[in-house]
C-alpha cells in the first residue's frame, strides 16, 4: 500500500523533500554555530564571551585609577574571598559572574603575567585570579568599560577594581555609564589580604 501512495507522489515532489530538509538541516547548523556558545559560567548575556584563543586579562583607564578588564569589560574583586578561594556561589555568581578561563590565560596591556592564575569552581571550570583574588563581572554592567558594581555592597562584602598591582580600588569611578574615562583617582590596598 505505501508502494502505491508513493507512485501517486508527483516526482518533484519526491525529490523536493529530501533537499528541503537538507536546507533546513543546513540553516539550523548555520545558525547554531553562529550563535554564542554558553559554557554555564556567565549568567549574564551582557557579559563578554571569552575568546576560544582563550582569556585576557588587560588594564583599563579610568577616573578612579587603571583598573583590570576581560574582552573591555570590568572584573572586580570581592572582600569576602580569601587567597586563591571564591566565597561566592549561587545567586552571588549570578549577580557576579566568575570569570571563567577559556583556553590559555594570557596578561594583555598592563598585565603582570606572575599574578595571573585559576582556582577550580565547585561547579567545574577554572576561574581567573590576579595576585590571588578571584575575579569577577557584575552583570550590571551591559558594556565595555562599565564601573557599576565599584564599592557595592552585594552579599555582605564590597566589590572593587582591581589595579595592576592586584590591590582593591576603593576611589570612585565615574565610568559606569560606559563614557570616555581618563587617568586619575587613587588606588588603596583592599581584599582583606591583597
Amino acid at each position: 500500500m505505501s508502494k502505491s501512495l508513493l507512485a501517486r507522489v508527483p516526482v518533484p515532489v519526491r525529490l523536493g523533500v529530501p533537499v528541503a530538509a537538507a536546507g533546513l538541516l543546513a540553516a539550523a547548523c548555520g545558525s547554531a554555530a553562529a550563535s554564542p556558545s554558553s559554557s554555564g559560567s556567565q549568567s549574564s548575556g551582557s557579559q563578554p564571551s571569552t575568546p576560544a584563543a582563550g582569556t585576557m586579562i588587560a588594564s583599563h583607564s579610568g577616573s578612579g585609577g587603571t583598573f583590570l578588564t576581560d574582552s573591555g569589560h570590568t572584573v572586580y574583586l570581592w572582600d569576602a574571598d580569601g587567597m586563591n578561594k571564591s566565597n561566592c556561589s549561587g545567586a552571588c555568581a549570578a549577580t557576579w559572574p566568575p570569570v571563567m578561563a577559556s583556553g590559555k590565560v594570557t596578561p594583555g596591556h598592563g598585565v603582570k603575567p606572575s599574578d595571573l592564575g585559576t582556582i577550580a569552581r565547585s561547579g567545574g571550570g577554572k576561574q581567573v585570579t590576579y595576585n590571588g583574588h578571584p575575579l569577577y563581572f557584575f552583570a550590571g554592567d551591559s558594556g565595555p568599560g562599565q564601573t557599576n558594581g565599584q564599592g557595592s555592597d552585594n552579599f555582605g562584602a564590597k566589590w572593587w577594581l582591581v589595579a595592576p598591582s592586584g590591590t582593591a580600588i576603593t576611589a570612585s569611578d565615574t565610568a559606569s555609564s560606559g563614557g570616555s574615562t581618563s587617568t586619575g583617582g587613587s588606588s588603596s590596598t583592599g581584599g582583606g589580604w591583597g
